[in-house]
């Protein structure tokens, strides 16, 4: 009999070298799967490079800054076309009250502001004779008070002389 093993007793089972130095690597093992994994190609693409990421936020910047200025000239264009229609109103208020006029509106030139939907508008008419001595034109013109010589609206209108 051999000392120290019991007859009958199953010998404890001892490791072998493979073995107990695989479980003794094995918090190891993990950060070289991560540190092998980050080094592989499929590791390299998980994330983007500084130089990708810079690109795409310029290509964005520009998208981006071409569509506040879209948006800008959008706006613009909303305004300018309030601007002309509110003065298109005055300048046809102008015509109605010189066809109203008793007797018709003197050859001549006279301005002078009107308002509209809370905005200001300065006009100018100019009233001339035609190859029909019962009609007279009228050309008015309106404009912004603040910039005269930028022609908003541009009517032109012929009034019937009263016969007498």
């Amino acid at each position: 009999m051999k000392s120290g093993v019991r007859q009958g007793a199953r010998p404890k089972r001892t490791l072998r070298y493979d073995e107990a130095e695989q479980r003794s690597m094995a918090p190891d093992f993990a950060a070289n799967y991560r540190v092998n994994l980050r080094d592989s190609a499929l590791g390299r693409r998980r994330g983007f490079t500084l130089v990708e990421v810079l690109v795409a936020l310029a290509i964005l910047a520009v998208a981006l800054a071409a569509g506040f200025r879209s948006v800008a000239q959008s706006a613009d264009s909303a305004t300018a076309l309030k601007a002309r229609t509110l003065a298109l109103w005055v300048a046809q208020n102008r015509l109605a009250a010189a066809q109203l006029e008793q007797p018709a509106p003197a050859v001549g030139e006279r301005s002078g502001t009107d308002a509209q939907a809370g905005a200001a508008f300065s006009w100018r008419e100019t009233v001339s004779g035609t190859p029909n001595p019962a009609f007279r034109k009228i050309e008015i013109n309106v404009a912004d008070p603040s910039t005269p010589d930028y022609v908003l609206a541009h009517l032109v209108g012929y009034v019937a002389q009263s016969r007498r």
